[in-house]
């Protein structure tokens, strides 16, 4: 499992959340984040998910 940085901002640039979730690769970082995003509600609002050698893998603006 590698660590993925989770991160969503209002749009503000202020800091709404900062999580390190933990998936086997790329792929799977962005199906199964994009379901948490959904869940956790921050879907609409911008944030990112890049990998631990900062290669963003989800991006919403």
């Amino acid at each position: 499992m590698k660590p993925y940085r989770f991160t969503a901002f209002e749009p503000t640039g202020e800091l709404i959340l900062e999580e390190t979730w933990e998936y086997e690769n790329d792929e799977e970082a962005k199906e199964k984040g994009e379901a948490i995003i959904e869940e956790k509600g921050f879907s609409n609002k911008t944030h990112r998910l890049v990998n631990s050698s900062g290669k963003l893998v989800l991006f919403h603006v």
